[in-house]
Parts: C-alpha cells; structure tokens; sequence
C-alpha cells in the first residue's frame, strides 16, 4: 500500500468551535502514517485585532483562543505523533510557542520541540515609507496613516524547513492558510519547489481543509435544498494525501455532518476569483482540471491539480488605526412597530445633525432589509407594520467621545424616541483599515527565519 499523509483540521477560524479536534485527534491516534493537525485561525482582521494587543502588551498578540484549542488535545497530540501546525501565532508567533510550552509544563507533561517562524512583519524590516510606496491592490491611499501593522503572506517552505529540524508543533503568523497543509506534504515527500503539479495539488488540498467544516456540510446546509444530518455534530474534516498528489477528502467516523461532491465543490469556489489562476506564494494552481470521485461514504477523491510558477510579488496587508465606531441598537414590537422604528430612525438622524456630529452613519431596521437595505429603502417593500423590529445604528467618528455621542443619542430614546422602545445595547470600539500591498519576495525571503524551542 502506498505512503499517505493524514491531515485534519480541528478551526477554521478565530473562535471555531474549541472541541472540534477531539474526534479528528481520537482517529488519527489509530493511524499508522504521518499525521497532522491544523489550525486555521488567522483573517486579515483577526490579524489587525492582535496587533492592537501586542501593541498594549509585547507578551500577548497571539490568538486569544490558544488555551481552547491547545489544551484539550496537547497531551494526546505528543503521545501519538500528532505534529500541530498552526497560524495561531498572529501578531507574535514566539508568544504562542512560549505559552504551549507552559500549558505543557502545568500538564506535566514532556516539552514539545516548537519551530517558530518568523518574517512575515514588514515592519521589522522595511520604513513605513518603502511599505507604502508599495502597489495597493484596492487602489486605496494609505499615505496620511500611521501604519500600526504590516504583514506579508509567507508560503509553505518556512514551515516544512521546521518539521525538517525536528518540530513537534510549527507557529506561524501570517501565512496563507494553504501552506499549513502544503507544508507538512513538502516535508514528508520531499516535493520540490518546481514540482508545480504537486505544489498546486497541496495547496487546494489546503484550501479545502482551511475553512474547517465548510467542507464537510457546515455553512453548505440549506434545510429542504442542501440537507445535512447531525449538523449540531459536524465532524471538521481529514485529508488522506498520495504522494502523487491525489488525496481523499473525508472526516471522523461517527461525527455528523456531509462530504459530498456538491459540499467540496462549493468551499472549492470558496474567496476564488480564477479558479485557473488561484495566487499563492507557492505556485499559481489551476483547478480546472480537477475531477472530483465518490471513494465511499463521506469520502471524495480529488485528482487533476495543474501548477504554473508563483506570482513574483507577495499579499501583505496593512493596517492603519481608523477612529472609533459606534453602535446601538433599540427593538419595537407589537401593533404598529415598523412605524415606531421608522420614526426612532428620523429622530436619530436629525439629532446628530443637529449636535453636529459629521461622520458616515447608518441607520437600518433589522428585519425590514438591513442587510441589503437602509432604512430608507424599506418604504418601497411591503412589510407588516405590526410586529418586531430592531433599530440599528453606526457610525466611525475620529474620536471616541464622538462615537459615544451617537450611542448615547440612541440610549436616549428610551424616554426620548417613540413608545415602547427597548433592548437598548450600545458599543464604543477601535477600528482599523486594512489594505493589500504587492511586495517583491526578493525583500521578504532573506528575512523569513525558522526558530527552535
């Protein structure tokens, strides 16, 4: 029987359901093969909210989920020759290994061999004024902000460099979330770089496994149109890969959930603009080709990957500190609600005019086509007037007292505002903008090192 690799992944995103990995861990335990689990919790915006933390305090800056995933399956992850590959490092990859080595040393038990990678902070290595002489793929003008963070999408090497010196677990910062897969698959097979088949072959495989239980039937269930059973149990989804670079998508026995052609071909689709040219650091894959396979229950082969060369530049994302947002919310219910709603929203409106507060604000009903719609668009669609509506308003304000201005003129409507108002919550938060820059790799790879602890 030929060499496959085992690889599952127990998030696909900050704040993923913290005891998903368990079953993954339980059956990979049983394997007699390489075995890997992942962690995919890194956007673009978790990434700016870590920044903010390590900003206020240089220990943290690492996934404030770590404990959640990390604990539950460290001590059976050792002892079965599970290696972890995570992007659960955020803004300080050398804080999240310095913190599991600690949850090891409370659970007595033997130190894990972390690899540490790092160079993906631009910052480190380039002045705000080369960052942002840099291409913005949206166009946008960052040249009158301070940027508060700048990081670059580091590909897979980096991280099968550090399961080639001996790592039982590897943390990255910002990499693109197929590397964790193509990663350990370079390392085990010894696939070379120019070897652009199999390179787009371990990175769809990655972007299959990224989002966790999209794959397997989470977020593709649609009661009456896309059933899925035991959604409540969803098993979060295990890769088998050949070295040829064919693999099987499947998950844990027992688990609940779906893996059919229509749920991998749906998070296949998944943020892809060109599905003949999907951009990583690795290799430019082409999906076109692939054919997708019934191999059993819950289990679709997946063969056909196509590579070109990589892009010569590199994604990074940059953030700048934008101010402050306010949010506030009121609900009508009952006879003649909608009409309340509405004339709570006018009050608003004229209120910030009038206290001079200039900012974008938006003021929608939920339940009237908030998400499509304002507040002044719903007039036009027929809606009961007797029921249950939420009045939401925003707005970001360059200073927080601002911010606090607007929620407060909503609060106010408790005795201010239409009768009957209630359910008034109000929040006062940071915001950051983030752009995509273009960074030749010539500058980042001389930078990107592995580190061992």
């Amino acid at each position: 029987m030929s060499k496959k690799i085992y690889i599952g992944c127990g998030a696909g995103f900050a704040g993923d359901r913290f005891d998903a990995s368990i079953p993954i861990v339980k059956q990979l335990a049983n394997v007699n093969a390489p075995k890997y689990l992942i962690f995919e919790v890194l956007a673009e915006r978790t990434l700016a909210l870590a920044q903010q933390l390590r900003n206020k305090n240089s220990e943290e800056g690492y996934s404030p989920f770590l404990d959640s995933y990390i604990n539950p399956i460290l001590v059976d992850c050792l002892e079965n020759n599970i290696k972890i590959v995570s992007n659960i490092g955020a803004a300080n990859p050398m804080g999240a290994a310095k913190r599991i080595l600690e949850i090891a040393e409370k659970q007595k038990i033997r130190k894990p061999k972390i690899g540490v990678v790092i160079g993906d902070d631009l910052l480190a290595y380039m002045s705000n004024s080369e960052i942002l002489e840099c291409p913005t793929m949206e166009g946008l003008d960052f040249s009158n902000n301070e940027i508060t963070a700048a990081n670059v999408y580091l590909g897979a090497q980096p991280i099968a460099d550090a399961l080639e010196k001996g790592a039982d677990i590897v943390i990255v910062g910002r990499s693109v979330d197929s590397a964790l897969v193509l990663g350990p698959l370079i390392y085990e097979y010894k696939w070379k770089s120019n070897e652009f088949n199999l390179m787009a072959s371990g990175t769809i495989c990655g972007h299959l496994l990224e989002c966790g239980a999209q794959v397997t039937g989470a977020y593709f269930a649609d009661p009456g149109y896309k059933d899925v059973p035991d959604l409540a149990n969803v098993g979060f989804p295990i890769a088998e890969v050949h070295e040829d670079g064919t693999f099987v998508i499947t998950k844990p026995d027992g688990t609940g959930g779906l893996v059919n052609e229509a749920t991998v071909t749906e998070q296949l689709l998944y943020e892809t603009h060109d599905p003949s040219s999907y951009l990583v650091p690795d290799v430019t894959a082409d999906m076109s080709a692939l054919s997708l396979e019934n191999d059993g229950v819950n289990r679709i082969l997946v063969k056909g990957a196509n590579g070109k060369e990589p892009p010569r530049q590199l994604k990074a994302t940059i953030c700048c500190d934008n101010g402050f947002m306010g949010e506030a919310e009121i609900s009508y219910a009952g006879l003649n609600a909608l009409a309340r709603a509405r004339l709570a929203g006018d009050v608003i409106d004229q209120r910030i005019q009038k206290i001079g507060l200039q900012g974008q604000m938006r003021i929608e009903i939920i339940g009237a086509g908030s998400v499509h719609y304002s507040i002044d668009e719903t007039s036009s669609y027929n809606l009961p007037n007797d029921g249950d509506y939420r009045v939401r308003t925003s707005a970001i304000y360059p200073h927080k007292e601002q911010a606090q201005q607007m929620v407060d003129e909503v609060i106010s409507l408790y005795c201010c505002g239409p009768s009957a108002g209630g359910g008034g919550r109000a929040y006062v938060t940071p915001q950051t903008s983030t752009a995509s820059i273009l960074v030749d790799r010539e500058i980042v790879d001389p930078n990107v090192q592995v580190k061992i602890i």
